[in-house]
């Protein structure tokens, strides 16, 4: 299984970006978006479940992302909206593998190459 994420690009803060994330067959594990910022780790950002009935976010993306998922297409989204500075980063996606943490990177394989979002102030 792979997974592929597209959609970055170079924005203004206060911009809008939707991410997607296209799995190379269709599976039931929960997926993850995840952010890594310049020279720091990369950090749980949302997640969805199979039904998309369960989906958690990060306190700092919180009223700004959504998570979504089409299941015909075998990808999920995020839509990013006000986005700031500190947004920055390269945004991975990846299945959780793992019954650990929800949180931790540990738990996700799969990792597809991410997509850069710049975002300027």
């Amino acid at each position: 299984v792979q997974l592929q994420a597209s959609g970055g690009g170079s924005v203004q803060a206060g911009d809008s970006l939707k991410l997607s994330c296209v799995a190379s067959v269709r599976s039931s594990y929960i997926v993850g978006w995840f952010r890594q910022a310049p020279g720091k780790d990369r950090q749980f950002v949302a997640s969805i479940n199979y039904r998309g009935t369960d989906i958690q976010y990060a306190n700092f993306v919180k009223g700004r992302f959504t998570i979504s998922r089409d299941y015909d297409k075998n990808t999920v989204y995020l839509q990013m909206n006000s986005l700031k500075s500190e947004d920055t980063g390269v945004f991975y996606c990846a299945h959780k593998t793992k019954v650990g943490p929800l949180k931790a990177t540990s738990e996700y394989s799969n990792w597809g190459p991410g997509t850069l979002v710049t975002v300027s102030s």
